[in-house]
């Protein structure tokens, strides 16, 4: 699901030996532009005929909202087997956690299926033999994130309303040490975080 190859074209920068798979035409365009490795196809498709720990990094930008469940479970499978040791799975989509997006947001597209919340998506990746599995929260407002005096609308969509699943292959003990500092740091902004901090503004500011 490479879309307009944003992701892409940064890898390439990178000097990353990156491909795109996509099936929408249109969103390929911006791909051939660039100059960028991308071929037409249905992602599963792609990765099923891949060889067995093959590949670096695999990612799923906004797909996993538009396939079934059954179709998840297959992805994080065919990942599972042709990631290299220590290689990463990389799966974006909406929050549910963030009230707007699960209610209005989300539903804008009519191609998406049902929003998945976080702890569901983890345990896909984990039941598949990831050996760690990281949510990370995305695109969350950079002032609210220390802001202690929040509002009843920071409470409605102020959680990070995309969300990331990272999860990371078993491998020997000196690749998977290279990622611990990143995978115990915390990202993101939560609904529950939220919530306590606007009980903690109304005790404040209850008068006796």
């Amino acid at each position: 699901g490479c879309g307009r190859c944003e992701w892409l074209e940064l890898l390439s920068e990178w000097g990353l030996q990156a491909l795109g798979v996509d099936q929408d035409s249109g969103m390929l365009a911006s791909c051939a532009e660039l100059k960028l490795n991308f071929e037409q196809g249905d992602a599963i498709t792609y990765l099923q005929a891949l060889p067995g720990e093959s590949q670096v990094i695999i990612s799923a930008f906004h797909l996993v909202e538009h396939i079934p469940f059954d179709v998840l479970r297959v992805l994080t499978s065919e990942a599972m087997r042709v990631l290299k040791p220590g290689g990463l799975l990389i799966m974006e989509t909406p929050n549910p956690e963030n009230l707007v997006v699960a209610t209005r947001q989300f539903y804008l597209d009519p191609t998406h299926q049902k929003p998945i919340p976080s702890e569901l998506l983890a345990f896909v990746a984990e039941y598949a033999g990831f050996v760690r599995v990281k949510t990370v929260g995305l695109q969350e407002p950079k002032d609210l994130i220390g802001k202690i005096e929040i509002t009843l609308a920071d409470v409605f969509h102020g959680a990070s309303p995309d969300y990331a699943v990272i999860a990371q292959k078993n491998a020997d003990s000196d690749i998977l040490t290279l990622f611990e500092e990143v995978f115990a740091q915390r990202y993101g902004l939560g609904q529950k975080e939220l919530f306590e901090r606007w009980d903690s503004c109304m005790n404040n500011r209850i008068q006796f």
